[in-house]
């Protein structure tokens, strides 16, 4: 799929992977309306663009809310004329164990990372379909194939969109709607509390750089990819995990003691 021109609502542009994919899209020649939560990360997210992202549309919007979807599709419609492409990347985490997180927590976990991408893409398939073209981009999680311990909650919100999008995508063949989803692996971003990365030095948890996850999800939208997986072994360990769960069984059990054991010390709702 070409970006040039093409109208991307963004959902999480401020984070730390969202503001090099707002970068990497701009540079493409998209044409991207960037949506945060808050109009302080748009503030910030526009002075780390620099001039690439003066013209830019920009959308202070909570996507948990009926009412700020649709200001996000009312917007692109405004602004471009309709949206070619959507991409899903706003998440939260959480490392504790699952005893110790409040229902609440559990809850928002879902809503945000699973929920609110689900109905994202509700809100905006309506424009695809009578447009008979368009991707819908989820970014999930490794942990969306493999079940980590002390991110239970975390794991299962990714779980349920990777299902999600590989029903979609087979429901919308023929459409011209198209869905994509990749699953980074552990990423260095401000969404890690401090004991997660101590956590990942003794268990040997690998992390990529926010810019270069960035340009992975670019690429995987260039080539039209239904799946993408970033990183070895974890990639090869999501595939061995759905036929052979009780080799990764086996192979985390050490992990697991050490990252309860941080967990307990300092996990977070």
């Amino acid at each position: 799929m070409k970006l040039e021109d093409a109208r991307v609502l963004l959902i999480g542009a401020a984070g730390g992977i969202g503001r090099y994919l707002a970068r990497e899209l701009l540079d493409a020649g998209a044409r991207p309306c960037m949506v945060a939560l808050r109009q302080e990360e748009l503030d910030s997210l526009r002075e780390f663009l620099g001039a690439s992202g003066a013209d830019a549309c920009y959308l202070a919007a909570d996507v948990t809310t009926e009412t700020d979807r649709q200001a996000c599709v009312d917007k692109m419609q405004e602004k471009f004329g309709g949206v070619d492409v959507l991409i899903n990347l706003a998440g939260i985490n959480a490392f504790a164990r699952y005893e110790d997180q409040s229902p609440e927590a559990i809850e928002r976990i879902m809503l945000v990372n699973a929920v609110a991408p689900m109905l994202m893409a509700r809100a905006v398939l309506p424009g695809m379909l009578a447009q008979a073209g368009g991707r819908i981009v989820n970014v999930g999680s490794t942990f969306g194939s493999i079940g980590f311990s002390c991110f239970t909650a975390y794991s299962t919100s990714k779980f349920a969109l990777r299902g999600f999008s590989q029903a979609l995508r087979r429901e919308l063949v023929g459409s011209g709607v198209e869905v994509t989803y990749v699953a980074p692996r552990g990423v260095e971003t401000p969404l890690n509390p401090p004991e997660v990365y101590a956590m990942a030095r003794e268990v040997k948890m690998a992390f990529d750089q926010p810019e270069a996850v960035a340009r992975e999800i670019v690429d995987a939208v260039r080539k039209g990819s239904k799946e993408k997986y970033i990183g070895f072994p974890e990639s090869l360990f999501a595939r061995i995990n759905g036929v052979f769960p009780g080799v990764v069984d086996n192979s985390l059990k050490k992990q697991n003691e050490v990252m309860r054991s941080y967990a307990a010390n300092g996990g977070h709702d």
